[in-house]
């Protein structure tokens, strides 16, 4: 049989393919990452169908059979991947399956269309690719908890416009950046409920032209329903673009704590020594620790913002339904998997690995007019407005600044030229101690305000992996087979 005749659609066409736009226009090249996920929606589909009384149970046992040999043979890296005759992942498990048990192969793609197809085994693998995102992010979590645990009541400086601006407990700092992950997560969760619906039976457009049970494929995959309408089902990729887009949010996030590690960890800031298994040196330059992993997650984190602005490109002017244009989406999807899969499970170690210069970091907490914001808070309890204070205050900075020296070495009579409400009892207000515990309000990094933080964090990320763990188990089981 010519390489024609074995194309999916050869039947109305008498030319062949131009062999340059032929290999061109393959998505196998590419999509052949979604077999396990192609097998998976094609055992659904045979039990569809089969229910509809199109398969014998014969006829499914050996589609079954196939499919499973076929998964296995992939798994243990034992098919053949370059071959240039198929089109697409959908066209390489047709031959191979045919290969295998032989023309009953065939019937298997009868009800559906490779549009459904697609649009099937791409909500798959994202699915796959949240849970993983999910598995790491909450990891991530875990360990800022634990990081944030054992420093303590060590402060650091907390910065606005790169400026030192207030002291903050190096725990308060660290789970600023556990609350970006929890929100990421939720995104992920989100995005993953919308897009728990089953497309096959969608047919390429108006819906399958048999009589099947769509509950059959949508609980055996998984799924909480099958899809509404087949014209959205098969041209929506809503569901990867937010997939993309919450991914690029994590990459910004990511980006965001790997540029502090960067910066912390220079010479000039001297706050955290970068674990050895995480960086690399120089080739020419024998004294570098250079920071790899940080910079590599700064430079990725582009990858992912990239794809999100692809896939809006590409989808903005399609009109319904399936246009060949969504092949492109394919290779944006592989990338942010590939990116999230690659990034994300290095970060819990690292996290772990990070040890703080806490000397460095409390000396550079207490120097810079730091405790500025506690002294005009010092002059509100003495009745003074809080705008009359910050004048005051930035009158003394200014004085100690002439004469450097920082607020707690001023005299209460040197002070007082400012204002006679500077009494015996301010240096007590302006300790390190007192600047911060000042902050005593829920989210603030007063010690107490942060230990309870910390208390309701655990409690936080043991509830969602409970609940996560419970889902995953409710899903499996509502699953048939």
């Amino acid at each position: 049989m010519s390489n024609e005749a074995n194309k999916m659609w050869s039947g109305r066409f008498r030319e062949p393919l131009n062999k340059a736009f032929e290999q061109w226009q393959r998505s196998f090249p590419f999509d052949w990452r979604l077999l396990p996920q192609e097998v998976a929606a094609s055992k659904a589909h045979a039990k569809t169908i089969a229910a509809a009384g199109i398969l014998t149970d014969a006829e499914v046992a050996d589609i079954l059979r196939g499919l499973d040999s076929l998964a296995h043979d992939f798994k243990t890296n034992a098919l053949a991947l370059n071959s240039e005759v198929p089109e697409d992942i959908h066209h390489f498990v047709e031959l191979d399956l045919k290969e295998r048990i032989g023309t009953v192969a065939l019937k298997l793609h009868t009800g559906r269309s490779r549009n459904e197809q697609i649009a099937t085994d791409l909500r798959l693998y994202v699915r796959d690719a949240i849970d993983r995102a999910v598995d790491n992010l909450l990891a991530w979590a875990t360990s800022l908890l634990e990081l944030a645990k054992a420093t303590g009541d060590h402060a650091m400086p907390s910065y606005t416009h790169l400026q030192r601006a207030e002291s903050v407990l190096i725990a308060h700092w660290l789970m600023a950046y556990f609350e970006m992950a929890m929100r990421d997560f939720s995104r992920l969760q989100d995005a993953r409920t919308r897009m728990n619906f089953c497309p096959l039976g969608s047919g390429p457009i108006a819906g399958a032209t048999l009589k099947l049970d769509r509950w059959i494929a949508a609980k055996e995959l998984g799924f909480h329903n099958p899809t509404y309408n087949s014209m959205d089902a098969t041209s929506d990729r809503d569901f990867a673009l937010e997939f993309s887009q919450v991914a690029a949010t994590i990459g910004l996030h990511l980006s965001r704590f790997a540029e502090e590690i960067t910066l912390h960890a220079t010479a000039e800031f001297g706050f955290i020594d970068l674990p050895e298994a995480f960086s690399t040196g120089s080739s020419a330059m024998p004294q570098k620790k250079n920071p790899d992993l940080t910079e590599l997650v700064r430079g990725k984190s582009g990858r992912l913002l990239g794809a999100a602005t692809t896939f809006a490109t590409i989808l903005k002017g399609l009109p319904l339904a399936y246009n060949k244009d969504m092949q492109e989406t394919q290779e944006a999807t592989f990338e942010v998997v590939a990116t999230l899969d690659g990034m994300l499970p290095l970060l819990a170690p690292f996290t772990a690995a990070l040890r703080f210069r806490f000397e460095r970091m409390e000396q550079a907490a207490q120097s810079g007019y730091l405790n500025a914001m506690a002294a005009a808070t010092y002059l509100v309890y003495k009745g003074v407005p809080f705008r009359t204070a910050h004048e005051m205050v930035g009158h003394a900075v200014r004085f100690g600044l002439d004469s450097g020296r920082e607020l707690n070495d001023l005299t209460v009579d040197e002070l007082q030229q400012f204002g006679k409400e500077f009494g015996a009892d301010f240096h007590e207000a302006i300790t390190l101690k007192a600047t911060l515990d000042c902050h005593d309000v829920i989210g603030g990094t007063a010690t107490h305000q942060v230990k309870e933080s910390l208390a309701m964090a655990q409690r936080r990320l043991e509830a969602i992996k409970m609940m996560t763990q419970g889902e995953r188990k409710a899903e499996a089981k509502h699953a048939v087979g």
